[in-house]
C-alpha cells in the first residue's frame, strides 16, 4: 500500500467518525432548545426568564469557542473533543438533578455547561477539512454536516420517548438520554485520528490574527458565515412565535421547524459536490439567494404554506451558504494557524446567534413579522456583493500574476 493511498484510507475513516459524532453530538442541542423554555417555565420565579436557559446554551457556546480552540492547538483535537463529551455528558446530569430538585439556577448552569459540547461539535466541520486535500475539503465538510440529518432525528424523538420516563419529575428523563447520547459518543470520538498536513506546509511561519483577519478572502467569508447562520438563527427562532400568533397551532409551528431543520441537513448529500462544480462563492452565493427568497415568501401570506416554506428554503439556504462560507475560510490560513482562526471564525457565528436568540423574540413583539423578514434583504445584499468583489479582485490577482510570468 503506498503512503498517498494510507493517507486517504486515514482521511475517509476520520470523515466517517466524525459524522457519527455529529449525529449524536448534534443531537444535543434540539433537546436542550425545544424543553430549555418549558422547563424555564416550570422552574424559574419570574416567567420573563423562562427562555434564559436556551440563551445561556446560547452565549456558552459562543464564549467557549476561543477556548476549544486554544485546547486543540494544545492538546490535539481528540483530546479536546473528549473533554467536550465529557463535560456534555455532565451538563445533561446536571439539568436533569436541577429538574428533580425543582432548582432554576442549577438548570442554567447545566445549560449553560452544555455550550463547550456544542463549540467542540461545531468544530467537527473544520477538522473533516483539516484531514483532506484542499481540493476536496468542500465534500469533506459536507459529508461531516450530514450527521446533523440524524442529530435531527434523534434529538426529537429522545424528547418524545422521555420526557415523561419520570413522571415526578417531567422532563428530566430527556436530560438524562441528553448525557447518555454525549457517553455514547465517547469511544467514537476516541477512534478519531488526525492526519498531519504535509511538512512544508508546516514549514510556513504562522501570522498574529490581526493580520489574518485584515485580508479580505477571511473578511469576506467571516461575514458570509456570520450573515447565514445569523439570520437563520434569527428567522427559525421567531417562526414559531409567528405561526402561534397567527392562530396556527403548537403542533403545526413544530412540524414547520422539524421540516426546517431537514432542510438545513439533507442537502448535504450532495452540496460538496456543487460547490465543487459552481465554485465556493457561487454556492455562498445560491445559499443567499434563497435565503433573501425565503424572506420573500414569508411577506407574500400568512397561510401554513407560506410559512412552512419560507423554513424549508431557509434552511437549504443555510446549508448552501454556511459550508459554502465554511469551504471559503479553509482557504485563509496555514496548518499552523488554522485552530486561532477557527476559534475566531465560530466566536463571531455563534456570538451572533446568541445575540440573535436573545433579540428576535423582542423585535417580533415590537416591530412584527414583516419587519424582521425584511431585515434579510439589505444583509443578503451586502454580502452578495462583497462576494463579487472578492471573485473579481481574485480573477485580478491571478491575471497580474499570469501577466507577470
Amino acid at each position: 500500500m503506498t503512503a498517498t493511498s494510507s493517507s486517504d484510507k486515514q482521511a475517509r475513516r476520520s470523515i466517517s467518525v466524525l459524522m457519527a459524532a455529529q449525529a449524536l453530538g448534534g443531537a444535543s442541542p434540539p433537546i436542550i432548545i425545544s424543553l430549555g423554555g418549558i422547563v424555564g417555565l416550570m422552574l424559574a420565579s419570574d416567567p420573563a426568564l423562562s427562555t434564559l436557559p436556551v440563551s445561556l446554551y446560547n452565549l456558552g457556546l459562543a464564549l467557549s469557542t476561543l477556548p476549544a480552540a486554544l485546547l486543540m492547538r494544545r492538546l490535539g483535537r481528540r483530546a479536546t473533543y473528549l473533554m467536550g463529551a465529557l463535560l456534555g455528558s455532565l451538563s445533561g446530569l446536571v439539568a436533569a438533578w436541577a429538574i428533580l430538585q425543582g432548582d432554576f439556577v442549577l438548570f442554567c448552569i447545566g445549560t449553560s455547561m452544555a455550550g463547550f459540547y456544542g463549540a467542540c461539535v461545531q468544530s467537527y466541520r473544520f477538522a473533516a477539512a483539516d484531514a483532506v486535500a484542499p481540493s476536496l475539503r468542500s465534500v469533506a465538510i459536507s459529508r461531516v454536516m450530514v450527521g446533523g440529518l440524524a442529530a435531527a432525528i434523534i434529538g426529537p424523538q429522545l424528547v418524545i420517548w422521555t420526557r415523561d420516563a419520570l413522571p415526578a419529575a417531567q422532563f428530566s428523563g430527556s436530560f438524562f438520554a441528553q448525557a447518555a447520547l454525549a457517553c455514547l459518543a465517547i469511544p467514537i470520538i476516541a477512534m478519531f485520528r488526525t492526519t498531519g498536513p504535509a511538512p512544508a506546509a508546516t514549514s510556513m511561519p504562522a501570522r498574529s490574527l490581526g493580520e489574518i483577519a485584515r485580508t479580505p478572502q477571511f473578511s469576506v467569508s467571516v461575514i458570509a458565515g456570520v450573515v447565514t447562520y445569523g439570520l437563520m438563527s434569527f428567522i427559525m427562532t421567531a417562526s414559531p412565535m409567528a405561526m402561534v400568533g397567527c392562530g396556527y397551532t403548537v403542533g403545526e409551528a413544530a412540524l414547520g421547524i422539524q421540516w426546517h431543520v431537514l432542510a438545513m441537513f439533507a442537502p448535504s448529500f450532495f452540496t460538496g459536490h456543487l460547490i465543487a462544480r459552481f465554485g465556493k462563492y457561487g454556492m455562498t452565493a445560491i445559499g443567499l439567494v434563497l435565503i433573501g427568497t425565503s424572506g420573500l415568501m414569508a411577506l407574500a401570506g400568512l397561510e401554513l404554506l407560506h410559512f412552512w416554506g419560507s423554513l424549508v428554503l431557509l434552511g437549504v439556504g443555510w446549508n448552501f451558504g454556511f459550508i459554502g462560507a465554511t469551504a471559503m475560510l479553509t482557504d485563509c490560513y496555514r496548518p499552523s494557524e488554522r485552530a486561532k482562526v477557527q476559534g475566531l471564525n465560530d466566536f463571531l457565528v455563534f456570538g451572533t446567534v446568541a445575540a440573535a436568540s436573545f433579540s428576535s423574540g423582542q423585535l417580533l413583539n415590537t416591530s412584527g413579522w414583516n419587519t424582521i423578514n425584511v431585515l434579510i434583504f439589505p444583509l443578503v445584499a451586502v454580502v452578495l456583493v462583497l462576494l463579487g468583489w472578492l471573485a473579481w479582485r481574485q480573477k485580478a490577482v491571478g491575471r497580474i500574476s499570469t501577466e507577470g510570468a
